[in-house]
């Protein structure tokens, strides 16, 4: 028999969990007040801030001394709310794409440097590159990563050549760019032209293209992407005809999402 979900809660994350919750309606609380609310020892409860404020989620105030919440809750709010609004209003978008250019086309975001597809709609072709809704790829490889680092915010790409530093970009193909200069070279190119391609540079014979999705703050969100079989779609085809089409189905997702150029 089946053990119910409640069999493998973890007491501790439970504790840190109800004392967030303690927030909801409190600009600030102390550990007496939250060791009395929680029921939980003020020693248990200096743990939990100390570790919910080394992460980002509590701060504490210099001059009261009691903790408030964190920009990484902030941070969790809106990724919640731009998750749920993105994905609702990209799946039209990702199914005319598809019909349009008779490919695969695929939403994507990007977490710790990996390109994450949130979700995908393949044609109804024979043969065609499947969705790979819930795949991780690396970002210097593929259409979607290029487009996410090259038209994003410079920090983020400090802070990816600051990584370059342990882990090199990693060879997934003959035409995988792994010279660093060249690379960086590479995504300045891609700002100024507003879209990405990838012709063979994460898997032999896969080409794509990728576009980026601003939402209402100007904030670089996601990435829209067709990809096909390299045979079907030669590099000159994929920049006459592709392009263009994922553009416009980047920029009606931006507009969608409440972004004004």
């Amino acid at each position: 028999m089946k053990k119910p979900k409640g069999d493998y809660a973890i007491q501790t994350v439970i504790n840190a969990l109800r004392l967030l919750e303690e927030f909801r309606d409190a600009g600030e609380v102390g550990v007496t007040a939250l060791s009395r609310r929680l029921e939980l020892h003020k020693n248990n409860v200096f743990r939990l801030l100390a570790t919910l404020e080394e992460r980002g989620y509590v701060e504490q105030s210099p001059e009261t001394e009691r903790y408030k919440l964190g920009v990484r809750a902030l941070e969790l709010g809106r990724a919640f709310s731009q998750g749920r609004s993105l994905l609702k209003r990209s799946r039209p978008i990702l199914e005319a794409l598809a019909r349009a250019v008779g490919e695969t086309a695929h939403l994507g975001v990007l977490r710790d440097f990996e390109v994450i597809h949130l979700d995908g709609e393949a044609s109804d072709r024979l043969v065609l590159t499947m969705p790979r809704v819930g795949s991780r790829l690396p970002v210097h490889c593929t259409a979607l990563g290029k487009a996410l680092l090259g038209c994003g915010p410079d920090r983020i790409r400090e802070k990816f050549d600051q990584s370059l530093a342990e882990t090199g970009l990693e060879r997934r193909a003959r035409a995988t760019i792994v010279d660093r200069d060249k690379f960086f070279e590479h995504l300045r190119g891609v700002k100024v032209q507003g879209f990405a391609v990838d012709l063979g540079e994460c898997e032999e014979g896969l080409h794509c293209a990728a576009a980026p999705v601003f939402d209402g703050t100007g904030e670089l969100v996601a990435a829209i992407s067709v990809s096909a079989l390299g045979f079907r779609l030669v590099e000159d085809q994929l920049l006459r005809e592709i392009v263009p089409q994922v553009t416009e189905a980047a920029d009606r997702l931006s507009r969608d999402l409440g972004y004004a150029p």
